[in-house]
Formats: C-alpha cells, structure tokens, sequence
C-alpha cells in the first residue's frame, strides 16, 4: 500500500471505530397515544415518516406544533421533530426540538409521562452522538423516572445508559448493567439478543483475552431465527471487529455482510462503517476501491444532512414568518374588528339613547297633559263648583235674589269657566274686601249665622293678587265643608294684621272633627294651597265643642 493512501485510510479507520462501531441504543419512537385523538396532520407527517420523506414529515410536525390544540399532541410533534433532526446530524437543533417539547409537558400530569420519557431518552441518545457520554447516562437516568410499567421499556433503557458507559471506557458500570438486566430480557428474544451482544462486547473491550465468541455467535443465531436485520446488522459488526485480529478471512466476511444488510437497511452509517472495516482488511488494489466508495458515500452523506438542516432550518424560519405574516394580519383583522364593533357600539348607544329620549319626552309631555288636566280640574272644583254650590246655598235659604244680582253672580260663575277654558288668568281682585263679604254672605242662611271682624280695604293692600285668588279659594273651601258637615249655627271670621301678614282666626260651634278624622280631598287641597303661598294653618277641634282654625298669610 502506498504510503500517501495509508494515513487518510487510518483517519478514515479511527474516526468510524470511535464512532459507527458500538451498537446503537434503542429509541422509544412513539409516546403514548392512549389519551390523546391525532390530528390528521400528526397522522400525515408519520406516513410521511414511515415512507422516508423526512422533509415532509419534519414540515408537517411542525405544523402540528403550531395549530395542535391539545399541548401533549404538540409536545410529541416536537419529539418527532427531534428525532430526525437527530438522524440528519443537526444535533443543536435536535436538542432545541427537545426542549420545546419539554416546556410543554408536566411531570405531575401522568398522561405526559411516556412522552417525557421519550424526550430524556432522545436527549441521551443526542448526547452520545455528540460524545457526551456522561450527559447521555444521565440523561438515561432522567427517562428512567418516567418509564412506563412495564419491563421491555427499563431494560432499554438501562441498555442504553450501560451503552453510554461503554463508550466512555467504563466497562465496569456498563457490564454491571448488562448484567442486572440480561434475565429480564430473556422474555423478549430480541432484547435478549441485543444485551447478551452488548455484554459480550463491552467484557471484550475490557479485556481482549475474553472469549466473547459463543455468545456473540448466540445472538447472531437469535436474530438470524426471528429475521431481524437490524440485530443481524449489529451482529455483523460484532463479529467483524471480533474476528479482526484472530481470524481476518472471517471478519471480511462479516465486514462484507455488513455491508450488503447496510444497503439493504438504507443505512449509510453502517454502510461507512462496513467499507472502514473492509478497507483495513482487503488488499491494497480492493483497499483502494472501497476508500474511494468510502469517500464518495461519505461526502454524500455529509451534504444530504447538510441539505437536510438547512431544510429543517428553512422549514422552521418560513413557519416562523408565516405566523409572524398570520399575527401581523391577526392584528390587522382585530383592529378593523375592533372598529366595527366601536361603530355598531356607538350606533347601539345612539339609538338607545333616542329611544330613551323619545320615551322621556312622550312620558314628560304625559306628564305635563296630566298635570293640566289636575290642575284645570282643581280650578273647576275651586272657582266654579264651589261659587255655583255658594248661589245654590243662598237661593235654598234666603230665596230667589233679585234678577239682576242673580245674573250677575251667574255671569261671574260663567266668566271664571271661560277663563279656565282659556287657561287665562281670573278676577285681579281689586275689590277684596267686598268680595271676602259677599263671600261670606252667600254661605248664612235662616240657620247659620256668620259673623266677621277685620275685614277691610287697608287689611288686603299689601296682598298680591295670586294669593288674594288662592285665599279665596281657601276661605270658600272652608266655608263648604262647614256647611256640609259642621251643623253649626254661629260661625265667627276674624281677620287681623300681622306685621308681617295677616291672621284669619274661624271659629264655629258645630260638631268638630270626629276621633277617627282623615282629611278629604277638600281639606288636603286647602292646606297644600295655603303652603304654596308660604301660610300656614292649623285645625284646633274638640269633638262635640266645635272647631277652630287658625291661618296665616304672608304679605311677602
């Protein structure tokens, strides 16, 4: 061999011994689905998996980590997502994937436990890819806080962790887990097969004088029976490295099986690991054929996973702009939502506050036709039915007055209904004190005699004439209902001058005020009238002895 040939070749030797000819450890693919319904997208990107089109799958993955509405659902997107980063050799974006899985997972919550172990077992199977091998036990160790009950998953997982002591030359720790586990695996022929291997091996690598042959060539007899080319493909390399020294025409015919089943597998690790292994043990001139199939295959692979980051890298930044594109055009649709829904706020709240306004209005101007009609009423009561019950009062006792006198109280009676017709203001009162007297006057009969005392021009001078109407009403009120209810005989009117107002003391011997009194809409209206000029009244009635009432007018 030609001396420029042979230190590429031992390069090439050395960097696959470190790093393609251990067995691999076991890879937990799926986390439990048990409660959890896929979404058709999760369903896509695993065909897509199964089928080996990974950039599909990885796209489709990601796709669900954005739009999943069940966190778990996502998490083991992220997980997928990390599995075949970690298989294209992107192995920072492989424990990035990792991580977002993590964060959205819960350790209390037991549904997430089987996808948790299988981050911390991908964790340490990134970490021997990288040569952190005592990251990967520890790692190994975090997965196995979260293994499922059930033996097949502790076995492989203590397989993978005594894997991470092997190659970090800790043949010890890894044999002794070997050892704790190769019983339990013995239920599963595969498993059984694979830990007696390891074991096999890694007590070889500790001392090369061990005769690892029987149980190498068990597993090799094991895996050959169950038709598992994966185990076979390990079992190959095994025997390979085994036979090397001792017995160089076996190890090539291992090395060259291998080689075939890595072909068959798809497997181009393998497949360099093989064509290391044939290098080393061919001649110069089919040494040189195989290095040259080692470099093609080599530069072949390191651009399909160059290729195959960039991809995963490109498929991740366009899902990032597409959603920051979604967000920007999230906020745009919210703040145009936001608009129309202050437009049909405003309209609401117009609208409203019209209707409220109408309502008002029409219930105010109720209100206001109401209280004319109260107040019209009341004028009829006070300036008509009073003064027409006056003139009946006067005709029952003292006769039919003289014609000319009775028209003129009845043209007085149909004056004051004219003015209430019209809502325009009634007598101005400029004779007070005459009008207080006939007043008076036309309330005596044959049985009731009416006194007054005080009643003059100068009494009433300083009296407006709005209050002037109202005394009047009151003072006929008062004289109504004691001709209707009091049986009195002798009334007595007396008016005196305050300073700052005038007095009417009323005074009769009839009846009184009954025990059990309550004030009609006569009496009621009379009081609230006398406080409406600012007076006040005061009823004084002993039942039997008559009545007395008391009443103050203000000239201010």
């Amino acid at each position: 061999m030609k001396k420029g040939l042979l230190y590429p070749i031992l390069w090439i030797i050395l960097q696959n011994l470190l790093s393609c000819e251990q067995a691999s450890p076991t890879r937990i693919l799926n986390p439990s689905k048990d409660t959890l319904i896929l979404s058709a997208d999760y369903k896509k990107a695993e065909q897509f998996q199964n089928d080996f089109q990974n950039d599909s799958a990885f796209q489709y993955f990601n796709k669900v980590t954005i739009l999943a509405k069940d966190s778990l659902e996502a998490a083991m997107a992220y997980n997928k997502m990390a599995i075949l980063q970690n298989d294209a050799g992107d192995y920072f974006g492989s424990q990035e994937s990792i991580i977002a899985s993590l964060k959205l997972l819960n350790n209390q919550k037991k549904r997430d436990h089987y996808c948790l172990f299988s981050n911390y077992n991908e964790l340490g199977f990134i970490n021997l890819n990288l040569k952190n091998f005592e990251k990967a036990a520890y790692y190994f160790d975090e997965a196995l806080k979260f293994v499922p009950r059930d033996e097949f998953h502790k076995v492989t997982t203590l397989n993978n962790k005594a894997l991470a002591y092997q190659k970090k030359k800790d043949y010890a720790k890894a044999i002794t887990i070997f050892e704790s586990i190769i019983e339990q695996s013995k239920k599963n022929p595969i498993e059984y097969a694979r830990i007696l291997s390891n074991l096999a091996k890694t007590k070889w690598l500790q001392d090369s004088s061990y005769f690892a042959k029987q149980e190498l060539l068990t597993a090799f007899q094991i895996r050959k029976e169950n038709k598992s080319s994966w185990g076979l493909n390990a079992s190959y390399g095994q025997l390979a490295d085994y036979y090397a020294k001792s017995q160089p025409d076996s190890a090539f015919y291992y090395a060259n099986a291998l080689y075939h089943i890595a072909r068959y597998l798809k497997s181009p690790d393998d497949e360099l690991s093989a064509l290391s292994k044939l290098i080393l043990l061919s001649d110069h001139e089919a040494s040189k054929q195989y290095f040259k199939q080692h470099q093609l295959l080599n530069d072949s692979l390191q651009t399909a996973r160059n290729n195959a980051k960039n991809q995963f890298a490109l498929i991740r930044f366009n899902t990032k702009q597409h959603e920051a594109n979604n967000l920007i055009l999230q906020k745009e649709n919210a703040e145009t939502r936001l608009r129309i829904i202050w437009w049909q706020l405003a309209l609401v709240i117009g609208s409203i506050i019209t209707i409220t306004g109408f309502i008002l209005y029409r219930r105010k101007k109720q209100q206001a036709i109401r209280e004319q009609q109260l107040r019209l009423s009341q004028k009829v009561h006070d300036k008509v039915a009073n003064k027409v019950y006056s003139i009946m009062s006067e005709v029952e006792h003292k006769g039919v007055p003289n014609r000319a006198i009775l028209l003129y109280k009845l043209n007085y009676v149909y004056k004051q209904s004219r003015d209430i017709s019209y809502d325009q203001p009634g007598n101005d009162w400029q004779d007070f004190q005459q009008s207080v007297a006939e007043l008076l006057e036309s309330f005596a009969s044959d049985t009731i005699r009416i006194s007054s005392v005080g009643n003059s021009q100068e009494l009433w001078r300083k009296i407006p004439p709005s209050v002037k109407e109202e005394l009047s009403i009151i003072m006929e009120e008062l004289m109504t209902n004691m001709k209707k209810h009091s049986s009195a005989q002798n009334v007595v009117v007396k008016f005196v001058q305050k300073e700052k107002g005038v007095e009417i003391q009323y005074t009769d011997d009839g009846i009184g005020f009954p025990g059990n009194f309550r004030y009609g809409n006569g009496l009621s209206s009379t009081e609230n009238r006398i406080q409406s000029i600012g007076g006040r009244i005061i009823f004084d009635s002993d039942p039997g002895k008559g009545l007395k009432i008391q009443l103050f007018i203000p000239t201010e």
